[in-house]
């Protein structure tokens, strides 16, 4: 007789042996779910799927035992389709065929598992409009589920992708796809059948290309391919007429490619080999606002080449020794990088002055042509002995009043400015302590205002009525908090608020819903809210260098927009100085890695 065995061969230690039961799901959680068509069970240390959540709607409830009744919350038989089932953050390495008996899902959400492959079955879900599934170990994808015709997004980032089979073409619902930070070399021609695509997430694989067919993609408004090996772009690129954001990285780039002139509104090439700017690839931009060239070997900025709409251009780390005096007549510029260029002939010190000071140097540079007597502007002098610059309202529609160490704004100005549709003021360099209120007179045309380096110590209603107002620069001032008033300004694109007073980022800022530059460097700002960060899904530079942070929220690198990120100068211990010198994508990389699962 064996140790441990009865006489009839029974295990008599079997109770003391530790088995893996099937992981329990509390009643109370499947009876809400019978009634509301939704199951949480994201991180729940689940090993694998119970048998209970697969036959949610096929196998009568444990009530069902009990005595009937016909109160209204105890109708067992009365149930709701499960529609949406959330597994994300557990431990899953694979699902059952049975999740057939869930045929009515329309989200499936099983993004940070270790799920090496998926079931067939998946195809039988025909209602599926959502199905994430990044954070895994998925080297591959059943044919099934591209037969999810109704699928919008499809999210499989993080995973082990090498390829994708041409059925992917049939997905022609989807609306957002991210493949990013796979091992794709290729794509399939089939892209180009995504009609519905409005964002493409492509970074960070191994491409050598992009399939022509990706000029199909009439409606792409979005294509990130940052963190590849692309050495051009299909011709076709021009023929896709929605899109306005364009990432290009960290690819091995050596011209600029013809692109989509009439919609692209950001393009960012940062770190790859560009030597020549084309005249004609840039002047066809006609509504680029954000240009990046940081990284590249750019020696020369042709001259009237840059479109006129742009606001911010980084042209740091390159080879450019001489700027074009036509720089300074981008009256929109608001942000110039030129850090790390062999600049000549222009003193270090301008260059710490700010944007506005180096365009109006560079616009001094300009030689006037000759003008007729009929033609010469007429001198118009004010109190303070300092002459209209009638060209400049004419012409630029600038109405500028700065560096004269003046506490007000001389009236005549505004009037020589009237009906002249000015869209830019530069009252920087004064004394100001508060914005002129006859700002309001411009209200209609004004798109940016300076009053850097002034003593302001509030914003009131003269910069809160400017409902068209995009840039704002409140630079050095004594700025402690900006009012709720400001969230009036929804077309604001940039605030810098660099040298000031805060103590904490300013709330008005998150309602901003279309900010994309916010430069708060060296205040005193403790803490920033991430989750609140993140619904300013266009914010793309973020400048919290200089401040008191002690703490970096993780979720902070969840804000996917992102592009520059500053935290130098701060006191908080994580992430590393050796990070943060490695760049925004280490930085945020490194927050994402941080979050609990």
């Amino acid at each position: 007789m064996r140790r441990g065995r009865g006489a009839h061969g029974h295990d008599s230690l079997s109770g003391f042996r530790t088995q893996r039961s099937e992981p329990a799901v509390p009643q109370g959680l499947l009876k809400s779910a019978r009634k509301s068509g939704q199951l949480n069970l994201s991180s729940r240390g689940l090993y694998e799927v119970p048998q209970s959540v697969y036959r949610l709607n096929v196998d009568p409830p444990a009530e069902a035992q009990d005595a009937v009744s016909f109160g209204g919350s105890d109708r067992w038989w009365e149930q709701t389709d499960l529609t949406k089932l959330l597994l994300s953050s557990n431990q899953l390495t694979a699902l059952s065929e049975e999740l057939r008996l869930l045929p009515a899902l329309t989200t499936l959400d099983l993004h940070d598992n270790k799920l090496q492959s998926l079931p067939r079955a998946i195809g039988e879900l025909q209602d599926l409009r959502q199905l994430r599934l990044s954070h895994n170990q998925l080297s591959a994808v059943p044919l099934e589920l591209f037969s999810l015709t109704l699928l919008s997004s499809l999210t499989l980032q993080h995973n082990l992708l090498e390829s994708l089979p041409p059925e992917l073409g049939l997905l022609t619902s989807l609306i957002q796809l991210d493949l990013s930070r796979n091992r794709l070399q290729e794509l399939p021609c089939s892209l180009g059948d995504l009609r519905h695509l409005q964002k493409l997430n492509l970074e960070h694989n191994q491409l050598g290309s992009l399939p022509d067919s990706v000029g199909r993609l009439s409606s792409l408004r979005l294509l990130d391919c940052s963190g590849n090996q692309l050495t051009t772009l299909p011709p076709s690129l021009t023929q896709m007429v929605s899109l306005e954001q364009l990432f290009l990285q960290q690819n091995r780039l050596t011209l600029l490619p013809a692109l989509p002139g009439d919609s692209l509104k950001e393009l960012y090439l940062a770190d790859n080999q560009i030597s020549a700017l084309g005249s004609e690839q840039l002047s066809a931009l006609s509504v680029l606002s954000s240009l990046e060239l940081r990284g590249n070997k750019v020696s020369i900025l042709p001259e009237g080449a840059l479109p006129s709409t742009l606001s911010r251009l980084d042209l740091s780390n390159n080879d450019i020794s001489t700027l074009p005096p036509s720089l300074g007549l981008l009256s929109n510029l608001t942000v110039l990088l030129l850090e790390g260029n062999p600049l000549r002939g222009i003193r270090r010190e301008l260059l710490t002055k700010g944007t506005m000071e180096l365009l109006k140097y560079l616009r001094g540079r300009i030689k006037e042509e000759p003008q007729d007597a009929s033609e010469k502007p007429s001198g118009m002098s004010l109190p303070s002995h300092s002459a209209v610059d009638m060209h400049n309202i004419s012409a630029l529609k600038l109405l500028r009043y700065s560096n004269k160490q003046a506490e007000s704004v001389p009236d005549e100005l505004f009037e020589a400015a009237a009906g002249h549709c000015i869209t830019s003021v530069n009252f920087s360099k004064n004394q100001l302590s508060s914005a002129p209120s006859r700002l309001l007179d411009l209200a209609s045309s004004l798109c940016e205002v300076d009053l850097g380096f002034n003593r302001l110590s509030c914003c009131g209603p003269e910069l809160c009525g400017l409902l068209k107002l995009q840039h704002l620069d409140l630079r050095n001032n004594l700025l402690c908090d900006l009012p709720p008033e400001l969230q009036n300004l929804t077309k604001l694109h940039s605030i810098i608020l660099n040298f000031n007073r805060f103590r904490s980022f300013p709330a008005v800022l998150y309602e901003l819903t279309n900010l994309e530059t916010v430069l708060l460097g060296n205040n005193q700002v403790s803490s920033v809210d991430a989750s609140r960060l993140q619904a300013l899904v266009h914010l793309s530079t973020l400048d919290l260098s200089n401040n008191d942070l002690l703490h970096v929220p993780p979720e902070l690198g969840l804000c996917s927009a992102l592009r520059c990120l500053s935290l130098e100068g701060n006191p908080f211990r994580t992430p590393r100085a050796a990070i943060v010198a490695k760049g925004t994508d280490a930085v945020l990389e490194y927050l994402r890695s941080r979050i609990p699962s």
